[in-house]
């Protein structure tokens, strides 16, 4: 199979009568057949070529995960046009807007959620021809059309035998190289990158992804990762067509906690057998199960404790679970699995057998726990720019802290800084060169230039492979910043505003490698500071020196936040929470700058290990703490380490 439209066609003929969606309606959920969202899909995409959609034309899609979600992408796909997914955590402003005029989309599909951010910027994304609501349209408007009036369009298009010799035309010659999707990722919010993916990106990735673990088709899913997020996107939407298997859509609530607060619930109606996960939500159920164990008393949550020492040591790492002198433990695992594990497992619908994490690494602890009681996080690596696939952990092949086995039909290999291929277990940039490597950056070819070189992708991630075969990611080998729930985006546009546009930020570098916020380092321009206290009459190299100068630094980085002079140029959560003032600064000498003068980020984050992690405790979060106020008086004193 090359094409996705190719892939959802065999899925249909082997199994018509198969449920592939299920959603909520009237409070039930009810499921849709392959063969009827096919119907729906082909009705949708005639719709859209008869209201002047042509092939290679772009259309934005922002809605939460449900059945029409994937009938828009895949009608898309049938008349010839490309899909920009767009997360519905977007603000419409600069975000939304941005992507729009970039990718030159036509039109875009949007939730009752969402189209009033949509109307909103109407005015600023004049290439924008339509707003197709998927639900009720309130008030008409020539440039307002309804998803059930295009697909109603579509089934009379099709009635005319000229008609559906054009639509056959356009699907039927879907292109493995074609575009997919434009999906815009990382970045600062001035210059995001639109990763272009192909046909041929996305069905390779089923494929690779279906080498690691057997999905059949009877297994059943929930998402609660937003669809428009590469790793839902493939690992549970192509992923589960490409077996037949099915899809349930969240519940979607009238607030963003009511959808969450749904989450348990619709665990319990659906009964999935597979959940794809992020550290935030692996983390967060974790809290629920030890608050209910809690809540049943003293005993109870002895007793669970100790359960939980028995499976670590069973487990051990995963990959030697049993072996040795656990098989011993066997026994009395299996004794408290039966009258405490299996019963939490019930409030998971009682028939989930592993969660697959992506997003972000899961911390080792939180992947014991989840073995432990007998639902584990089959933690697995990718990124948007290989569709994103790249290896997972399998209920055959475990190993905590790792990111797994590789997937089938790609390459791997580990590089230093130069782009030289290093030995097994040595530590580098991770590389790989497959079919799921993207096409490249929409307009954007000197990104492209750096990202893909002779079909290898450089990641910008570091690790290693083990000598048992599984890959070992570290964190960023280059510059991105991600948060706990796998969110990412580049610092460097930060970085250099700060720099560029405060006289007494010298340099600095954001961090956050999966941690609660974001945190800088950062070398004060003393010969400015030291400028400006004099002209306040303040002497430098005192206490009130050293304080006002804290201050005027923190006002520096609060002039990107709400009311402040660059207000908006920047999401906020990106912004640094807790900073230091560093003892020195980044130049070649000391290697934490290359010939090239640009900062070598896991030198930084080595040197300064101990300053990064007194970002994360509570007293660096205030700025007139000893570390601050210490490195100020080396400055002063000449004595910089």
């Amino acid at each position: 199979m090359k094409t996705l439209i190719e892939l959802f066609e065999k899925s249909v003929e082997k199994f018509p009568e198969n449920p592939l969606m299920w959603e909520k309606v009237n409070g039930k959920y009810i499921s849709y057949s392959y063969r009827q969202i096919r119907e729906e899909v082909r009705n949708f995409g005639a719709g859209l070529i008869s209201i002047g959609i042509k092939k290679g034309d772009r259309i934005g899609l922002i809605a939460e995960g449900r059945t029409d979600w994937l009938v828009s992408e895949l009608g898309m796909f049938y008349a010839g046009a490309i899909n920009v997914p767009l997360s519905v955590k977007l603000d419409a402003g600069s975000e939304i807007a941005f992507r729009l005029n970039h990718s030159g989309a036509r039109m875009i599909i949007a939730s009752w959620t969402q189209t009033d951010k949509i109307e909103a910027i109407l005015k600023d994304v004049p290439e924008v021809e339509k707003i197709i609501y998927l639900d009720k349209i309130e008030a008409p408007a020539d440039h307002r059309i309804s998803f059930k009036s295009i697909k109603e369009a579509g089934k009379e298009f099709l009635k005319d035998t000229e008609n559906r010799k054009i639509f056959d035309e356009v699907w039927m010659n879907i292109q493995p190289d074609d575009l997919a999707n434009i999906s815009y990722t990382s970045g600062t919010t001035a210059d995001p990158k639109g990763i272009m993916l192909s046909q041929f990106n996305y069905t390779e990735n089923a494929r690779q992804g279906n080498t690691l673990m057997t999905i059949t088709s009877d297994f059943k899913t929930l998402t609660i990762l937003p669809w428009d997020h590469s790793f839902a996107h493939s690992a549970c939407l192509y992923c589960f067509i490409y077996n037949g298997a099915s899809i349930a859509g969240q519940e979607i609530g009238k607030t963003a906690i009511e959808t969450l607060k749904n989450i348990p619930k619709n665990i319990n109606e659906i009964k999935p057998d597979i959940m794809m996960s992020v550290p935030a939500l692996s983390k967060a159920f974790r809290k629920n199960i030890e608050g209910g164990i809690r809540a049943k008393g003293k005993m109870a949550e002895t007793l669970f404790n100790q359960g939980l020492k028995v499976a670590y040591t069973y487990n051990a790492d995963g990959f030697s679970k049993g072996k040795g002198f656990r098989v011993f433990l066997k026994p009395l695992y299996a004794f408290y699995d039966k009258i405490l594990f299996s019963k939490i497992r019930q409030n998971f619908g009682g028939n989930l057998k592993f969660f697959i994490g992506g997003g972000a690494l899961l911390d080792t602890e939180l992947q014991r726990f989840f073995a432990a009681i007998g639902i584990p996080v089959m933690q697995g690596y990718g990124l948007s720019e290989s569709s994103p696939i790249i290896s997972s952990n399998a209920l055959h092949a475990c190993k905590f802290g790792s990111s797994g086995k590789l997937v089938k039909y790609l390459d791997l290999k580990i590089c230093d800084y130069d782009g030289n291929e290093l030995p097994q277990g040595q530590k580098g940039e991770i590389v790989v060169k497959g079919g799921n490597v993207m096409v490249g950056y929409w307009k954007n070819e000197k990104a492209t230039a750096e990202t893909v070189k002779d079909g290898w992708l450089y990641t910008g991630d570091m690790g290693y492979m083990d000598k048992d075969g599984f890959l070992i990611v570290l964190g960023r080998f280059k510059s991105l910043l991600i948060s706990s729930d796998g969110e990412k985006f580049s610092p460097e546009g930060i970085e250099e505003a700060m720099v560029d546009q405060s006289p007494y930020i010298e340099q600095c570098m954001l961090y956050n490698n999966q941690n609660p916020y974001t945190t800088g380092m950062i070398v004060p321009n003393m010969a400015a500071i030291n400028r400006t206290l004099e002209h306040k009459g303040i002497k430098p190299a005192t206490e009130e020196g050293y304080r006002t100068t804290l201050t005027m630094i923190q006002s520096e980085i609060d002039a990107y936040k709400s009311n402040g002079k660059y207000a908006g140029m920047f999401p906020e959560r990106w912004l640094p929470t807790t900073w230091v003032v560093l003892p020195n600064s980044f130049n070649e000498q000391n290697h934490l700058m290359n010939s090239t003068m640009k900062i070598v980020r896991g030198k930084i984050v080595d040197h300064f290990e101990n300053e990064l992690k007194f970002l994360y405790t509570a007293d660096a979060k205030n700025i007139m703490n000893e570390v601050n106020l210490s490195s100020l008086a080396k400055w002063n004193d000449g004595k910089m380490n």
